[in-house]
């Protein structure tokens, strides 16, 4: 007996269509290994479709007040809660998450967000007002900047989602927005519940691959892109926008230090960073995997995080004691276990390196030691449940390491020690530094990072303004 696949959809112009010329993808759930659903393989036609859709809509989006898409945006929040349970159980067959996480953990902060952007919606205005020059007046006008080409990535697609199009949305802008190929299904299901709030062509979904994405990107209508990805998909939206001199708004990798020192309270330290390390399988550009501890406590704060590992528990979505689920594709799974297999020899691994069971892409939490700062594993993001621990012996040594790669996205510090705290987080080149926790996040607060981990902000006022544009106004009085 063979169990008929869920068929998901593209969304363009308030209707859902397959692919125009009817090529679709697997979508395979990471906690069997087993493809539950095709999804469309979008390809110039319906990026046409959908961009045309958008520009279309964005006229009457753009002149609608602040409070109109204020209303909108509350409607949306509402309509989240009430479908939470359908949204949670798309994303955990997107990504084999584990159920009661995904329900405390995404939902309220996603509600949370777009809540904050309805809100943000109401303070798109500009600066000031005045006579600069003998009888002119100077107005400034903030406005949304159009169509707006977004990709989200695959290890929080419902979040990212949301960080993507709320603050267009707020701002007056329509939104065509692509969800990673391995995870469509909870975008999908976003566009059912979006569509019937918001005008037909405010909001797309255009599923598929790579290509499906640069098409997006190339396309002559939008006049931003917003991606969340690696640097190397950064990399290339960036060229391809440079072309037509679009707006880019990237958030790619991280590879955040978390500096320990030696008045730490070890157990309390070991405790949280484990988890800021190993939750969502690693898969996050901030966790805490890159570990500097003081030379003083380095043997016993390894012992412990090593035992707070093997502590640590993967599992199935539906099992409450789990930590974290699988990683989320075949490939992730190959590119986690290539890291350890290629470890040099003076690496130590303190605890897991290895997979766990034969179903699925879960990975055993995984500690490893000895490492040297041009060691692979040290300067390239591994996004899996991976953390690594060096050695340091004071302030200058942790600050050349911690900064010592390419990615600059989040970092922690770890001290009782106030002025070395203040020092450290001036010092620390990353948009994000936490003192005695690592990953926090709130809609008022700024979200995103320098060199290689990209530019612009996410979340805050300061991301709702990346998706605005200044308009000076200058009137003569006589």
């Amino acid at each position: 007996m063979t169990t008929e696949l869920r068929r998901l959809r593209n969304y363009i112009n308030g209707e859902f269509r397959d692919a125009a010329d009817g090529r679709t993808i697997d979508v395979v759930n990471p906690a069997t290994g087993e493809v539950y659903a095709t999804s469309p393989l979008s390809g110039q036609a319906d990026v046409d479709a959908a961009m045309e859709a958008a520009a279309a809509a964005f006229p009457a989006w753009r002149d609608s007040t602040p409070s109109e898409r204020q209303k909108v945006l509350l409607k949306i929040a509402d309509a989240f809660e009430e479908r939470a349970e359908d949204l949670i159980a798309a994303e955990v067959e997107n990504t084999g998450k584990p159920v009661a996480l995904t329900a405390s953990e995404e939902i309220p902060p996603m509600v949370d967000q777009i809540r904050f952007f309805a809100g943000a919606a109401r303070l798109l205005e500009g600066r000031s007002a005045g006579e600069y020059m003998e009888g002119m007046t100077s107005i400034v006008r903030r406005e949304p900047v159009g169509v707006c080409a977004q990709v989200a990535p695959w290890n929080y697609p419902m979040m990212m989602a949301v960080w993507k199009f709320a603050p267009a949305l707020a701002a007056g802008n329509t939104v065509v927005l692509k969800p990673s190929d391995t995870t469509p299904a909870s975008t999908v299901l976003m566009a059912e519940i979006i569509g019937q709030i918001v005008p037909k062509g405010v909001f797309n979904v255009v599923c598929g691959d790579r290509e499906t994405g640069k098409a997006m990107v190339e396309h002559p209508t939008p006049a931003m892109a917003s991606i969340t990805g690696s640097v190397r998909a950064g990399m290339q939206v960036a060229e391809s926008a440079a072309k037509d001199v679009k707006r880019v708004h990237l958030e790619l990798g991280g590879k955040a230090p978390v500096v320990v020192f030696e008045d730490t309270d070890i157990e309390k330290a070991v405790e949280d960073i484990s988890v800021a390390g190993f939750f969502n399988a690693g898969q996050d550009c901030t966790a805490a995997t890159r570990v500097l501890v003081h030379s003083s406590i380095h043997d016993e704060f390894v012992a412990a995080l090593a035992k707070a590992a093997t502590a640590t528990k993967t599992g199935q979505p539906d099992d409450e004691d789990v930590l974290y689920g699988p990683l989320n594709n075949a490939n992730q799974l190959k590119q986690v276990t290539g890291f350890i297999d290629r470890l040099p020899a003076h690496a130590k691994v303190e605890a897991g390196g290895h997979r766990v069971g034969d179903k699925g892409y879960f990975y055993a939490p995984t500690v490893v030691s000895g490492l040297n700062q041009d060691d692979e594993i040290v300067q390239n993001e591994v996004f899996g449940p991976v953390i690594t621990v060096q050695s340091f012996t004071d302030e200058a040594q942790a600050l050349e390491f911690a900064n010592g790669v390419e990615y600059a996205l989040a970092s922690s510090v770890w001290t009782k020690d106030h002025a070395r705290a203040m020092r450290m987080s001036k010092a620390l080149d990353f948009g994000c530094v936490w003192i005695n926790t690592h990953i926090p996040l709130v809609a008022e607060m700024p979200h995103g990072g320098y060199k290689k981990s990209g530019y612009g902000k996410d979340l805050s006022a300061y991301g709702f303004e990346d998706y605005t544009r200044i308009k000076h106004v200058m009137t003569s009085l006589g």
